[in-house]
């Protein structure tokens, strides 16, 4: 148990990036009111996904982590969380087969209401109001009234979440995640791709190994694990207060784990290391992540490690690095450098959205080719470095969006318009998602076939 921590040990350090609430006593009793709730999640899956994560530490698995830039309270539709696993488990197999390894799955929902902001105003014409915080603070309207951060979108957040993550599993247990199935999904995105005969070749080798495993009297009916997956729940923890109230004592070890969520990161806007969110994240038994940017010095990686992971755990801290296409190849060697040095256990994410923001035809997108940039920069610097491309964190949506420019079917900047959903950041559409997974699997299997 960390030292001098208790779950509202953060309430003495300097925050940054919290609402202005203006309603104290509202604040205070819902956050009452939640600790009182059932938690999300259990203590046992969070430290099964640590587990996981450890495996992926020692170079043994890969990390998939990817969902919604923000969910959000009106597109909270079976549907899209039905649409979201099933591109999120295509996304998965093509990996597995790719990296002859283990993919750990850790979607963004089930509790990613909260954005940080630039800027705590913003502007349109002469009218300023404070900026959209996401729907657990207040309202995407731009009037005055929707701007109000609100603490009762806390309680909407926690039953949505509850909701998501019951059907979550449903799905991940109930049959949805049967193998047969994700891969005919599979065959129908290679037979609509333009570029079709990139993928045909794995999707063969695909149907080649089940079709041996069936015929070795192997399959969906007589092994569990090819009809049910593990599926875990991440989001960037933002509101303390909200973290808090879901803070509980593990009955079993006597450990304080966050139940909002299976893992929580930290974001690059709020990891100093004397302010509230390093405070609360340091007690918190969970896998945590730490988004790394081109402002963190590899010393002052080391200093955070140091706070968050004293006991060097593998499984317990994943670094997400998030620099910019352009910017890997002078940033990640120096971080990487710095943590073998150390001998530090930390599984190494690549997150290519965040630093391949652009604006085209009056709206926010991420061209495809940058965010494939970033990710071949990544694997590069990391075989260069003889270290473990452990995993990837994107943003996506198993909806057909017109958010992120580029991909196979060459989404322009005057289609951005055609189907741009998002209440934050653009989001790679289903084929685009898979696309990725598809050319990252293709790099890993040249890896692995390198190895043999």
């Amino acid at each position: 148990m960390a030292e001098n921590w208790t779950p509202d040990s953060w309430r003495s350090k300097p925050i940054v990036q919290v609402p202005a609430y203006p309603d104290k006593e509202a604040l205070a009793d819902v956050e009452s009111r939640l600790a009182t709730y059932p938690p999300l999640v259990f203590a046992g899956e969070a430290r099964k996904l640590k587990s996981h994560l450890a495996d992926v530490a020692e170079g043994r698995g890969f990390l998939l982590q990817g969902g919604d830039c923000a969910e959000s309270f009106a597109e909270h539709h079976a549907d899209h969380i039905r649409d979201f696993f099933r591109a999120f488990l295509q996304m998965a197999v093509a990996l597995t087969y790719g990296s002859q390894q283990p993919v750990v799955k850790v979607g963004r929902i089930a509790g990613q209401f909260a954005k940080p902001r630039s800027s705590d105003i913003e502007k349109k014409g002469d009218v300023e109001l404070p900026s959209y915080r996401g729907d657990i603070v207040n309202g995407i309207e731009f009037n005055a009234d929707s701007r109000i951060p609100d603490p009762h979108r806390q309680l909407m957040a926690y039953r949505q979440s509850a909701a998501t993550l019951n059907l979550l599993r449903a799905f991940a247990q109930g049959g949805f995640a049967n193998l047969d199935h994700v891969h005919q999904w599979m065959l129908d995105f290679v037979k609509d791709s333009p570029q079709s005969h990139r993928y045909q070749l794995m999707a063969d080798r695909i149907t080649d190994s089940l079709s041996f495993m069936r015929a070795c009297g192997i399959d969906p009916e007589s092994a569990p694990q090819l009809r049910s997956t593990d599926f875990f729940t991440s989001h960037e923890a933002l509101l303390l207060g909200y973290e808090q109230a879901l803070t509980r004592i593990d009955s079993t070890t006597g450990e304080w784990y966050a139940t909002s969520g299976h893992m929580l990161w930290i974001g690059d806007r709020t990891r100093q290391a004397d302010h509230a969110h390093l405070e609360f994240f340091r007690g918190v038994q969970n896998p945590i992540g730490l988004k790394c940017g081109p402002s963190q010095t590899p010393d002052g990686l080391l200093e955070l490690i140091d706070i968050l992971n004293p006991n060097n755990e593998a499984g317990r801290l994943t670094l997400i690095t998030r620099f910019g296409h352009e910017n890997v190849e002078k940033h990640l060697p120096k971080m990487i450098q710095a943590i073998e040095r150390e001998g530090r256990k930390v599984v190494w994410s690549c997150d290519p959205m965040h630093g391949n923001t652009i604006t085209a035809n009056g709206y926010k997108t991420r061209p495809f080719e940058r965010i494939m940039g970033e990710v071949e920069s990544f694997f590069a610097v990391h075989r260069a470095e003889g270290t473990h491309a452990g995993g990837v964190h994107v943003e996506m949506t198993g909806r057909n969006v017109t958010e992120c420019m580029g991909g196979a079917k060459e989404i322009s900047a005057e289609n951005l318009g055609d189907r741009y959903h998002t209440h934050c950041d653009p989001r790679l559409n289903a084929d685009q998602a898979l696309e990725l997974a598809f050319t990252i699997a293709e790099n890993l299997r040249k890896e692995t076939d390198g190895k043999k």
